[in-house]
């Protein structure tokens, strides 16, 4: 297996869950595991009934396992004030303001929520070590990119094009104030401080990396319920990723409901009986109809997952845990 896990999927289908139980059944095996969570409900404390911040925190009761949240309101704006930083050191002070304005219009468009934690993401992979300084063997995201996401892959062709044409601009600009003798520094230390340029090449080498790993470092799982719905959005993820040559490893067929007992009589019973043949016909439709394995059949629960039950569930789960060895 990968060292970067993603479970992604829609919402309220249960990645929390399963990224807690892989995350745990990796640690059971001996690996320094972080799962990282972006779900603003906070389902991953819940789960194990500790609070997680922005930082990496040892789970306590477990071995080898770390935890951390990640706000996405708090990752917009963490983003947005980079940002502004960033640009208020480039620009005129008649213009901050308005840069200023655009930047927060900018990041109330949709979109700006993945993107924030698209970066923070890549944040992670970069850093990946725990709080005592070690590495860690299996990083497990709660959630996969999105195509809006994904599309940030494309960057570094895109900035690279840009950069090398700003580059023929800014040397052409460089030259003719050597020409006309204007300044007294080197126009190549002018050119090499570019504080912009600067920048673009920072965030080309950023989405290279992203791309690289996620490409040949990280493997994805896609959780999905028996309903249509579920089915047609892991149709439309499977492309989605499938555009920016990533495969999905597998799928979770999550929250089954449980057979009644045959003795069971009475509107409950024939109710789950008529809901448990719609599911198995739909299971069917999985099985058939996508390439991917099915790594994993679980049924739901009527307790919260956690504790015996996290564990149970990390059992269900056929997904390698070993780390795939170097080429």
């Amino acid at each position: 297996m990968n060292r970067f896990v993603f479970f992604g999927g829609k919402g309220g289908v249960g990645k929390t869950t399963v990224s807690c139980a892989y995350a745990l059944k990796c640690a059971r095996d001996g690996l320094k595991t972080l799962v990282v969570s972006t779900d603003p409900a906070h389902s991953t404390s819940d789960v194990f009934d500790q609070q997680f911040g922005d930082d990496p925190q040892a789970v306590a009761g477990y071995e080898n396992l770390y935890a951390m949240e990640l706000d996405p309101d708090e990752e917009v704006e963490r983003h947005m004030m980079d940002i502004k930083r960033t640009m208020s050191d480039q620009v005129s002070p008649a213009i901050v303001n308005e840069i200023d304005r655009q930047i927060e219009l900018a990041h109330r468009t949709p979109g700006a929520h993945e993107a924030a934690l698209f970066d923070r993401f890549i944040d992670v992979m970069r850093e990946a070590s725990t709080p005592d300084g070690d590495d860690y063997d299996r990083v497990v995201f709660d959630t996969s990119p999105t195509g809006g996401t994904l599309r940030l892959l494309a960057l570094p062709e895109f900035l690279g094009d840009w950069i090398d044409r700003l580059l023929e601009k800014r040397e052409h600009s460089v030259d003719l104030h050597e020409k006309a003798a204007i300044g007294n520094r080197d126009p190549v230390a002018r050119l090499d401080e570019d504080p912009i340029i600067g920048r673009l090449v920072e965030r080309k080498e950023l989405f290279e990396f992203a791309g690289e790993t996620l490409r040949n470092d990280a493997s994805f799982f896609l959780v999905l319920n028996p309903d249509e719905l579920s089915i047609r959005e892991t149709e439309r993820a499977i492309a989605e990723l499938a555009e920016y040559d990533l495969g999905v490893a597998g799928l979770v067929v999550n929250k089954i409901a449980p057979d009644p007992d045959e003795s069971e009589t009475g509107t409950a019973a024939t109710y789950l009986r008529q809901r448990r043949d719609t599911e198995r016909e739909r299971i069917r439709r999985i099985d058939a109809e996508f390439d991917e394995p099915v790594v994993a059949r679980i049924r739901q629960r009527v307790e919260e997952v956690k504790g015996d039950l996290l564990d149970e569930v990390a059992e269900e789960l056929d997904v390698a845990v070993a780390p795939t060895a170097d080429p």
